[in-house]
C-alpha cells in the first residue's frame, strides 16, 4: 500500500478502519459521499477540513483495496 501518504490507521481512532490524514473521517464515509452522487466541490462545501487530495486519495485507495481483494481470491 505506497503512496497513500493521506490514508492513516490508528488502533485508537475510529475503530482502526482507514481515516482521512488521522482525522475522524473515514474513507468509506468519503467513497459513500460520492457514490451518493456529491461532488468533490460539494463534499468540501460540506467539509471544509477535508481537502480536493484527500477525497481522490479515497478514491484511490478505496480502487486499490478494491484490486488488491480480486487478486488475493
Amino acid at each position: 500500500m505506497l503512496g497513500f501518504d493521506r490514508i492513516t490507521f490508528d488502533p485508537n481512532m475510529m475503530g482502526g478502519r482507514a481515516c482521512i490524514r488521522g482525522i475522524r473521517v473515514t474513507v468509506s464515509f468519503v467513497v459513500n459521499l460520492v457514490a451518493n452522487g456529491m461532488s468533490i466541490e460539494e463534499i468540501i462545501e460540506a467539509y471544509p477540513y477535508l481537502e480536493q487530495d484527500d477525497i481522490r486519495q479515497a478514491l484511490q485507495y478505496a480502487a486499490w483495496l478494491a484490486e488488491d481483494i480480486a487478486r488475493s481470491r
